[in-house]
Parts: structure tokens; C-alpha cells; sequence
């Protein structure tokens, strides 16, 4: 494959952003797309130009929805008293799938740096202030990961709603330091959601 093809090289540039893949990878994806354009790039590319097109993130929980429907959080509605706070949709598929959390999720879309400003990152904080108060929720379970950033995140969550009157918890053991949420095995997660402690806003 030659690499010197302007669109090969864009290829390999954009296809090593995604997580797990380096450029060899990358490469190997390339080639294999490209001795398959009927079968895969034609299906492929006309799949990926719909989701452009028809998925958004909602701006109130952070997961995704149609762009023409409503999200699920509005839907639900008050169906449920209390919030998963995670940072990211990997983190709420793996909850989701281990089967071990019945209630609404908030998506805040990354993690704070120790020497960042809220207001520098994109992240869904004022929504989730809103939605405690609009759901009348009882429990806010910050589900962060126990990496710096993410306990970075929590830390500063917890500042904002701690005046609201609201149970705020964080899971508890069974979340190793520095462990990403999405790495956790069910086991792991279910241990920390068991173990979950509540959290001083003194």
C-alpha cells in the first residue's frame, strides 16, 4: 500500500485517533477496507454519513439520541430517584450491562484537570444541577473514575450541589486507584456499587 496517496495518509491520520489503534493497526484496517470497497467501504461510508446526520448528544444528559426524537432522560422522566454520574457513554454501557443500577444517568462528557477551569471544559455540570432539581432526585452516585482527573471531577461536582439537599454518594470498594470505569470487570463494579459511601459536604 502506498502511502503516499494523500487520501491513504488521511486515512491512517484518522483511524489512529481511535482508541486502541496505532498506525500499524491502522494500516491493516486500511488495507482491508480498501481490497473490500463494494462490501465495506460503499456500506460503511453511507452508515457513517447517516450517523453524522441523524445522532446528536442530548445537551440535558449527554447520551445520544435522534436528532428528530427525544432522548430517554425525557422520557423517564420521574420514573427513578437517583442519578449515575459518569464521565463518558463507556462508562454507562458497562454499568448498564452488569444489570447492577436501576435510575437516570448523566454523561458529562471527560474529566477535569487539577488546573482547569469548568468553565474551560465542555462538561454537562449546569444540566445535571438542573435535572436533580426538575426530577426531585434523591440520590446523585458520582461514578467517576479513581484516576486524578476523575476524582478532580467528583471533588468539584460535589462543591456544586452540596447546598441542594441531596444524598451524594461515590462508589466504594472494589474501584481500584487509577482503575477507569470502563475497564471494570461486573464483579468489580457491582462491589462498588454495593459499597458505595456517601459523601461529606461539610
Amino acid at each position: 500500500m502506498d502511502n503516499n496517496i494523500p487520501e491513504i495518509e488521511q486515512l491512517i491520520k484518522q483511524f489512529s485517533k481511535l482508541p486502541g489503534l496505532g498506525p500499524k493497526s491502522a494500516k491493516r484496517i486500511i488495507l482491508k477496507l480498501i481490497n473490500n470497497k463494494e462490501s465495506m467501504i460503499k456500506p460503511l461510508a453511507k452508515i457513517l454519513t447517516n450517523v453524522y446526520k441523524n445522532i446528536a448528544r442530548c445537551t440535558d444528559c449527554g447520551n445520544l439520541k435522534l436528532t428528530d426524537k427525544k432522548c430517554t432522560c425525557e422520557i423517564n422522566g420521574n420514573n427513578y430517584d437517583k442519578i449515575c454520574v459518569v464521565e463518558n457513554l463507556a462508562d454507562m454501557w458497562v454499568i448498564e450491562s452488569a444489570n447492577i443500577f436501576k435510575g437516570h444517568f448523566h454523561i458529562l462528557g471527560g474529566t477535569l484537570n487539577s488546573d482547569e477551569k469548568y468553565e474551560q471544559k465542555n462538561l454537562l455540570i449546569d444540566s445535571l444541577v438542573k435535572r436533580i432539581k426538575k426530577n426531585n432526585l434523591k440520590e446523585v452516585i458520582i461514578a467517576t473514575s479513581a484516576t486524578v482527573e476523575g476524582q478532580t471531577t467528583a471533588h468539584y461536582i460535589e462543591d456544586v450541589i452540596k447546598n441542594d439537599k441531596i444524598k451524594i454518594s461515590k462508589l466504594g470498594q472494589g474501584l481500584p486507584v487509577g482503575g477507569e470505569i470502563e475497564q471494570l470487570d461486573d464483579g468489580t463494579l457491582v462491589s462498588a456499587f454495593k459499597n458505595r459511601v456517601p459523601v461529606a459536604t461539610d
